[in-house]
């Protein structure tokens, strides 16, 4: 059976995509289970400098699949999994894009709504067309976004703009979503724009990329005097090790190649 979620890897750039463009990518179970595997496989893949997000056919991601989830056997999975201590799968399949060592970012298209919109925050940037709609879409259903969004949202906005987004389930178009400041940048070209920053992200130490990532997600979370605990110990490790030695050398010869990513 074909895999709904496609996997790339070239020149150190993963491409991720959604692969259902006749469901307009909506999240069916074994998507979700998919998408986690392949967040965990990059995890581990040292030699990847960037992560793409990106769904095939006409949207990003129109949600979850409601059908899918109104089967019996999924509902039972879906208690159990809001039931169990820990974040539980629905949180880690979102949650994992941030805790990813490189930068992750979403191309949004079309229709990107509830979990895909979840998901589009769980990544470092997200780039969308004029044009694209997008919603926090749960209360419509009668729920509230549950995948990691407490997390992730608090961080772009502010609590006045989350709670009227979350109530509402307004749709916003892209260029409005910016204003708002749920996404990055707005451009009629997500892949030219995305390529650009990437190429200026890869001509960077990855470990100091990496450090960076994970320097700003403490900062939106961690007290003061924990960040700069960390600060610290980060500095350290790239001081000491082979990529800040060439990060000095690139400065006469930019042809000279980064090792990989130490940092996890």
């Amino acid at each position: 059976m074909t895999s709904p979620i496609r996997l790339d890897i070239a020149h150190g750039v993963a491409q991720v995509r959604l692969d259902r463009a006749d469901k307009r990518n909506a999240l069916s179970f074994r998507m979700i289970s998919e998408l986690l595997k392949v967040g965990k496989q990059l995890q581990r893949d040292r030699t990847v400098r960037a992560v793409v997000l990106s769904g095939e056919g006409e949207s990003f991601c129109a949600g979850i699949d409601l059908k899918d989830l109104r089967d019996p056997a999924n509902r039972v999975k879906a208690v159990w999994e809001l039931s169990r201590p820990g974040p539980n799968l629905f949180q880690q399949v979102f949650l994992v894009w941030r805790e990813l060592p490189v930068p992750v970012i979403a191309l949004l298209h079309g229709h990107c709504y509830g979990a895909g919109m979840q998901l589009a925050l769980g990544a470092d940037l997200r780039i969308a067309t004029p044009d694209s709609q997008l919603a926090i879409m749960e209360a419509r259903w009668g729920l509230v976004p549950d995948m990691g969004a407490s997390v992730t949202l608090r961080q772009l906005v502010g609590l006045d703009v989350a709670k009227e987004l979350m109530m509402t389930a307004r749709v916003v178009s892209g260029a409005q979503a910016h204003a708002l400041g749920l996404v990055s940048h707005v451009h009629s070209d997500p892949v030219a724009k995305a390529t650009e920053i990437i190429a200026e992200m890869t001509e960077r130490s990855p470990d100091a990329v990496a450090a960076a990532k994970r320097l700003c997600n403490a900062m939106a979370t961690d007290s003061p005097a924990s960040t700069l605990g960390l600060e610290k110990r980060l500095q350290l490790r790239l001081l000491l090790g082979d990529n800040f030695k060439i990060a000095a050398k690139r400065a006469k010869d930019a042809t000279l190649a980064w090792h990989n990513r130490t940092l996890k």
